[in-house]
């Protein structure tokens, strides 16, 4: 633990999410506990973007609390999400407000959108921020959205950084950018599958399709 919040603390979230993805695939489960410790990762990387995604975090926020607090409850029943997923399937309420198989429909969306966000700032460094997060938030959670949620985050992409201010922050102590392109690369290469794999469980247990309330 001590060692990931060192890594974290000198500004490689990027790196230290290609760690905890080592980790979220067990016996051919998707892991509970690491799958939320990159989302708490995903939450440091929106906060570089400034408040344009302050509506985001807090959702984000609240949906890995959420997921938290069931795991902690008993670690050894809810070591990996589809557990989760039946459970609360099972017992009628998983399309709940404030279900937890709520919560991991939309941190997986959350996952997407950065993807996307990632994939589009490895390309074409030059694209502006701005223009690189409405494409991603556009393809990933608008459809999803409400008019309010859509609104309100229209108004707030006037607040995004420069690219090169963006850039910086991303950038581990005395990293080259280079090297952050390489780990842009390794980690969208190793996050994919896991969340292709979960939008497939997701879509077995019918939630797949789910807006917000």
């Amino acid at each position: 633990m001590k060692r990931r919040r060192e890594g974290i603390e000198k500004g490689s979230e990027i790196r230290s999410a290609i760690q905890e993805l080592s980790l979220v695939k067990a016996e051919g489960q998707i892991s509970t506990k690491p799958f939320l410790n990159v989302c708490n990762l995903v939450l440091q990387f929106l906060d570089k973007i400034g408040p344009t995604m302050s509506v985001l975090r807090q959702d984000v926020h609240q949906n890995i609390q959420r997921l938290e607090e069931l795991y902690e409850s008993d670690p050894l029943s809810y070591s990996n999400l589809v557990n989760i997923l039946k459970r609360e399937v099972d017992q009628g309420f998983a399309r709940r407000a404030t279900s937890c198989s709520r919560a991991l429909v939309w941190l997986t969306r959350t996952l997407d959108c950065t993807v996307a966000l990632l994939e589009k700032l490895e390309k074409d460094p030059g694209q502006s921020i701005e223009q690189i997060v409405e494409e991603s938030y556009n393809a990933t959670l608008k459809p999803w959205h409400g008019w309010i949620s859509s609104a309100a985050y229209k108004v707030a992409l006037k607040l995004v950084p420069e690219n090169n201010t963006f850039i910086r922050l991303l950038l581990a102590e005395e990293e080259e950018c280079s090297i952050l392109k390489e780990e842009i690369q390794t980690l969208v290469s190793l996050l994919l599958p896991i969340l292709n794999e979960i939008h497939a469980i997701l879509s077995t247990f019918r939630l797949d399709r789910l807006k917000a309330i």
